[in-house]
């Protein structure tokens, strides 16, 4: 009885957290779920139908019992989805693929930065949308995108600019995993060559493994190899866009507080990798916080999607459009020049 009575005053702030937060994580786990089967039985990527039914449910998030809920998964749970993707690296990934490589993707990351910076300029485009769109182009799709969003001063486009880039990168992942063999049997490339093709390009890592196992095995491992190493550099990349960004104001924030220097979701993924380098990390713990990621992106894109409306993302327009398909098609033509002159080919 006084134990109960001693754990009251602790216990009384609970049901007011549950109940704030508790309508709007069950409605984005639901949506998840539901994209999750849709993936599974019609063989659609499930960030996109994420997206699409977060876009659906836009109205939950204007308000009511859900808003709070949503906001939380938008944010915290999308970023615990991208620090738990350090669980994949290892510095065995690294000195599996080999030197010249490896200095293949990261010129490529910023060549296609430099690139997507320039051409938005040239189409009146703002810097915040290039960054946003280089860089998932350049690193992993989605969850690149995510992450960049994370730490990039925000204004009001910065939920449209994120909707637009996950959708658009994911449709033209599908693409990719459809034309890029066709591509690479045309114009003869071997099978260490297609999987560094298609692993140096193609932007999420499922549509990757799609198409370099439709190749053969080899091209399939060589093809996810290079994928992950893409996705390695996401920390370095954020924190040198954090670094740069900090003293620039949010809209409507406070001008006088900064961000942090290194935000607490990259230390995380810092942290986890190099714990996985050093073999800490049993395969069972990885594959199980490997699939917490996986869950974690899935429902924080189904919340961003909650918060954006589809009329602003139809409103971002044709040169937004044009400069995703450009920066795609440049890291495109970046690598197969590398790949030859690198002599993979």
């Amino acid at each position: 009885m006084n134990t109960n009575a001693a754990a009251q005053p602790y216990l009384q702030g609970l049901p007011s957290v549950f109940s704030n937060y508790w309508p709007g994580l069950a409605v984005t786990a639901a949506v998840a779920i539901a994209a999750q089967f849709l993936s599974d039985h019609y063989g659609a990527p499930a960030m996109l139908m994420a997206l699409l039914l977060g876009i659906a449910f836009h109205f939950l998030s204007e308000e009511g019992r859900c808003v709070a809920g949503i906001d939380f998964c938008a944010k915290k749970v999308l970023r615990i989805g991208v620090a738990l993707l350090g669980m994949r690296i290892s510095v065995d990934l690294l000195i599996g693929l080999g030197a010249s490589t490896i200095l293949l993707l990261v010129a490529a990351i910023a060549a296609t930065v430099g690139f997507g910076l320039i051409a938005a300029k040239l189409l009146g485009r703002g810097w915040r949308l290039a960054l946003i769109t280089s860089g998932s182009v350049a690193i992993c799709g989605a969850s690149a995108a995510m992450a960049i969003a994370a730490v990039l001063p925000r204004n009001e486009f910065a939920e449209r600019n994120l909707i637009f880039t996950v959708l658009s990168v994911t449709v033209l992942s599908t693409l990719a995993m459809i034309f890029y063999p066709i591509i690479a049997q045309t114009m003869g490339l071997d099978a260490r060559a297609t999987g560094i093709f298609f692993g140096g390009t193609i932007h999420d890592v499922a549509q990757v493994v799609g198409a370099g196992f439709s190749v053969s095995p080899e091209a399939g491992e060589t093809a996810t190899l290079v994928k992950l190493i893409r996705v390695t550099m996401l920390a370095p990349v954020v924190l040198i866009f954090s670094i740069a960004l900090r003293n620039v104001p949010q809209q409507g924030g406070e001008t006088g507080k900064r961000p942090p220097l290194l935000p607490g979701f990259v230390v995380a993924f810092l942290i986890l990798a190099a714990v996985n380098s050093f073999g800490l990390i049993p395969e069972v713990v990885a594959k199980a916080g490997m699939e917490a990621s996986r869950w974690a992106l899935l429902a924080g894109i189904v919340a961003v999607g909650m918060k954006t409306s589809l009329r602003r993302v139809l409103d971002v327009g044709g040169d937004a459009v044009a400069l995703i398909v450009a920066e795609t098609i440049f890291i495109g033509l970046f690598i197969l020049t590398g790949i030859y002159y690198l002599g993979h080919a």
